[in-house]
């Protein structure tokens, strides 16, 4: 992706008529350097993207044709579900559009896919759990903490419509903690019911709460002889996520091709 120092970065808007997509929707149109051209949804064709919103009419209007609407652009942020975000940044990688992905819940697999697909044909992608600034920050944080803690564990908690289980955030929590630990498990560790201990990543526990009133909100407790030490971050509403995905978008044209993973890839 290249575009003139003077020119807007022209953006489509994948999931748009959801909930996250279109909070995007509204920070893109709220940035001078940026320009929304396009917006994709299987649901609300036809309708303003900007209406979608909550905002007045600004004459792009949510399609189903990706291949389509991408054309021209120059960066895909995507807000789907797992099952539809593969084919859609696949479609903008063949376009040579950089994509931004916030969609979690995809496979190893996929990922790899993903990133060979997208190294040749020299397209950068970035994959973010989460685009709050905070949580990037607790994430970091946490990494460090476990180089001094060998027990911790994870309690995440989201709004009832949230699909996936454990969140990507806590996913990846859990990943950077597990590399720079020593574990410390509970020997013959006996469950009365299953699953009671939550679900076991990396050797990591990882406990999933979903409730209605929730947005965002995940806790990393780790524990040592007397102490406990608690990290915690929440998403109040989903607008805390915007000012990060408006950094990825901003400097996804000079990351390097292929997948990264994190927010954290896109600070200086």
């Amino acid at each position: 992706m290249s575009t003139a120092a003077d020119q807007p970065i022209r953006v489509v808007v994948s999931g748009a008529s959801g909930r996250m997509g279109r909070e995007a929707v509204g920070a893109v149109l709220g940035q001078p350097d940026l320009r929304l051209v396009g917006a994709l949804d299987v649901g609300e064709a036809g309708r303003d993207a900007a209406e979608l919103a909550g905002l007045p009419p600004c004459g792009v209007c949510v399609t189903s044709t990706p291949a389509e609407t991408l054309r021209g652009a120059h960066v895909l942020v995507d807000f789907t579900r797992a099952d539809a975000c593969p084919s859609i940044v696949r479609a903008a990688i063949s376009e040579g559009v950089a994509c931004v992905v916030g969609t979690t819940g995809l496979s190893a697999e996929t990922i790899a896919d993903i990133d060979a697909t997208a190294r040749s044909r020299g397209v950068p992608v970035l994959l973010a759990p989460n685009f709050a600034l905070g949580a990037v920050l607790m994430m970091r944080f946490a990494q460090e903490a476990a180089r001094y803690y060998p027990w911790a564990e994870i309690i995440e908690l989201h709004h009832e419509k949230k699909i996936d289980a454990p969140s990507g955030t806590a996913l990846r929590t859990a990943e950077l903690v597990a590399a720079v630990r020593v574990s410390e498990g509970v020997a013959g560790e006996v469950e009365k019911v299953a699953g009671a201990r939550g679900a076991d990543h990396q050797g990591v526990r990882v406990h999933s709460v979903r409730l209605p009133g929730l947005v965002a909100h995940q806790e990393v407790i780790f524990g040592a002889t007397g102490e406990t030490l608690t990290l915690r971050h929440d998403s109040l509403t989903r607008a805390s996520f915007m000012p990060g995905v408006v950094l990825a978008v901003r400097r996804i044209g000079s990351a390097p091709v292929g997948v990264s993973v994190g927010l954290e890839t896109m600070f200086d």
